[in-house]
């Protein structure tokens, strides 16, 4: 209310407001949908405020610009490294340059407009000026270090700023404002500087040195982060409990005053909305799917949840005003709506004064387009018979790009596929029997709950292709499901070969005697039972050509087959995935195709196309989203397919895509289709209908189209 007496000193804003207070939206505030962020139809402008900027915000047309973009969702800074608000708090500090009515008013002017208000908070860090009186509440390395950038510390996760005085700023924003939700930027401890890469080590302060203490009935803090040093793993769990715990305090401070304020941040305890990033890459290859993979992945492995994938606009954290381009853009934002999440744009300052503007007319082209056809997005089912199990919600490292070259040949096959990440089957056993076939891209250890829900999937008919180093750690399960015995977890395999000894199973590899290998790989002995392919062929003798040959049989094989007698399950001993991410050899991906087929023969019949590979196509089975449908369970109203147009991705640069014409697509159906319709030329499209397959021509395909395929 202060801000709101603020603004009203102002007399050009009284007759605003006046029109504010008799909106029946503010009115009511959130109580009038008390989990408006289920629809899934999230269309959100993160206004990313350097302090600075403030001074020029000019709150009409700020969001006039909003209105103008068709977004329905604002992220806009308000407290915790500095309050752009006039906080009564002494230890926040407050933004110089932002003036007193100017959130207030942003939020007012939102909620006239139909916006939901989401703020941002940022409890990772505070001002010098905090610092100084309270150095305690900050990091400290065990070498007796802080991390700070220019006047910003990092504070420790268990000194009061974090436990205590973190939630009396979340009470008193949400006291002063009519907030729809709460973003948490940057939860969790901090090791590594990001903003300089700098790398500090855990968190010494002499809060965290007595809580993990007690935490672990006497263990002083580890000196390193180690996997193998069993305190580090008892600090792991530590970490765990205590950001839980945190989440927990903060998740029923924020539902005891209104469960109507969705809580959004980047893990999924005690949280309405998680939070991705699709960021730029810093380093090749680049990665064209990473809003595909990011949605795909969070919404398989936390289906309760709805999730909103920010499309960063910054190049880097050096580079922050200068975006990414606008066809990567454009196809970060397709992939989200295919994928079934809504938009999300995080951009530096706001539309007006913008530094780099050549981003924001594919922001509200794609955003006035998802407005307009609200209803086919953000309700579907997944047809997919193929799953495949992440190393994670971030996947990085070997791990990581193993996973990622697993997603690439799948995607330029044209074969559909889900995601979830590895540490989730445990928590969804009845999905698991919905798959055909789960590839495991090289994890070499699993909890033993998601052990057991994977080898009860197997049990039901579910086939698995494991990959390189996949279940190592699990003797008895590679043996049971593979056949096989572990010799080596990480075999070097550059100069290695695989000889192609079977074209009928490998029948996309003839010509060809011996296929290259490099990486770390897995080496394995097999039961006589099970059928091996593609000996390991020995390094030979490198050098000129003069002298090199001499690669022999090793005894090992590149691929296994255990058939059970109810279903078969393969193992590719090679990093297949990562080969191909960073090789991009086709022979590679034909390779895995081959195996993929060899156990699930029917892997590429839910799709065939003449399409190229660099056309991503996502088939969902859909109901409507609108208001008449959110209040009853799922009623299919037929199945949409996303064509998003990737020609113009060149490996490190986003070109416009090149128009593409009459591609064909046939995939089956439960029955024949009442009518089919291109959503975004807004027109009928012919089809046939044969042998329980629907049939049909895209003429053009520019940047994106949707086809509804209507029972």
């Amino acid at each position: 209310m202060r801000a709101v007496i603020d603004t009203l000193s102002k007399p050009y804003n009284f007759i605003f407001l006046l029109l504010v207070f008799l909106n029946p939206y503010h009115a009511s505030g959130q109580t009038e949908d008390p989990a408006w962020w289920k629809h899934n139809n999230l269309r959100v402008i993160q206004t990313n405020l350097p302090a600075f900027t403030a001074e020029h915000i000019e709150p009409k047309a700020f969001v006039e610009q909003l209105v103008a973009a068709s977004a329905n969702t604002l992220i806009i800074n308000a407290g915790g490294i500095m309050a752009f608000y006039p906080t009564s708090l002494p230890y926040h500090y407050r933004n110089p340059y932002a003036a007193d009515a100017m959130l207030g008013e942003i939020i007012q002017r939102c909620h006239a407009q139909g916006i939901r208000v989401i703020v941002r908070v940022d409890f990772s860090r505070l001002h010098k000026t905090i610092f100084e009186q309270h150095p305690e509440w900050c990091y400290l390395s065990a070498k007796g270090e802080r991390m700070f950038n220019d006047d910003i510390y990092v504070v420790s996760i268990n000194a009061p700023y974090v436990q205590e005085k973190s939630f009396e700023i979340v009470s008193e924003i949400m006291d002063r404002y009519p907030i729809d939700g709460i973003f948490l930027n940057m939860p969790g401890y901090q090791t590594n500087n990001a903003y300089i890469g700098k790398y500090y080590g855990i968190d010494h302060n002499p809060y965290d040195q007595k809580r993990f203490k007690s935490f672990s009935d006497g263990m002083a803090l580890p000196e390193k982060e180690d996997t193998k040093d069993p305190v580090f793993n008892k600090y792991q769990a530590f970490k765990q409990m205590t950001l839980d715990e945190w989440a927990g305090k903060l998740h029923k401070l924020v539902k005891t005053k209104n469960p109507a304020i969705a809580i959004c941040t980047y893990t999924d305890q005690y949280v309405d909305i998680i939070r991705h990033e699709s960021q730029s890459n810093t380093s090749l290859p680049y990665w064209p799917y990473n809003a595909s993979d990011n949605v795909s992945n969070a919404m398989g492995s936390y289906p309760s949840h709805i999730i909103s994938n920010g499309s960063i606009q910054q190049v880097s954290f050096q580079s922050r005003f200068n975006s990414v381009g606008p066809e990567e853009v454009r196809i970060r934002l397709y992939e989200n709506i295919a994928n079934g999440s809504g938009l999300d744009i995080s951009m530096m300052g706001e539309f007006n004064h913008n530094a780099d503007s050549r981003n924001f007319q594919v922001i509200r082209d794609v955003y006035q387009f998802h407005k307009k056809h609200e209803a086919y997005y953000g309700n579907y089912q997944s047809i997919a018979k193929v799953l495949v199990l992440s190393p994670g919600l971030w996947a990085h490292g070997m791990e990581g790009e193993e996973y990622r070259g697993i997603q690439l040949m799948l995607k330029e096959a044209h074969i559909p596929f889900d995601v979830m990440e590895y540490r989730r089957p445990h928590t969804q056993e009845e999905r698991l029997g919905r798959y055909e076939v789960i590839i495991i891209p090289g994890t070499p250890s699993f909890d033993s709950l998601d052990l057991k829900a994977l080898s009860a999937a197997a049990k039901n008919g579910t086939r698995l292709l494991a990959t390189s180093s996949a279940f190592t750690q699990h003797p008895s399960f590679l043996e049971t499901q593979f056949g096989a015995s572990v010799i080596a977890e990480n075999h070097d395999a550059a100069g290695n070969y695989l000889q192609v000894n079977d074209t009928t199973v490998f029948r996309t590899l003839e010509g060809q005697q011996m296929i290259f290998l490099a990486y770390p790989m897995g080496l394995y002995t097999f039961k006589p039972s099970v059928s091996s392919y593609l000996p390991l062929l020995s390094k030979g003798r490198p050098g000129p050509p003069e002298i090199v040959g001499g690669h022999e049989p090793t005894g090992y094989q590149g691929m296994a087959i255990n058939n059970t007698g109810k279903n078969k399950h393969a193992l590719l001993t090679p990093a297949i995935g990562r080969l191909y991410y960073l090789k991009g050899y086709e022979q590679h991906k034909e390779l895995f195709l081959n195996t993929l087929s060899a156990i699930y023969p029917e892997a590429q019949d839910l799709l065939r196309t003449d399409a190229p590979e660099r056309v991503e196509l996502i088939l969902k089975q859909y109901a409507l989203n609108d208001t008449a449908n959110r209040s009853v369970n799922f009623q299919a109203k037929g199945h949409i397919l996303h064509l998003i147009n990737l020609t113009g991705f060149s490996g490190n640069t986003y070109f416009k895509a090149n128009d593409l014409h009459n591609i064909t697509v046939e995939c089956p159906l439960p029955e024949e289709p009442s009518e089919l319709h291109l959503l975004k030329e807004n027109q009928p499209l012919d089809f046939s209908w044969k042998d329980g397959s629907v049939r049909f021509t895209v003429p053009k395909l520019s940047d994106y189209e949707a086809v509804v395929i209507r029972k």
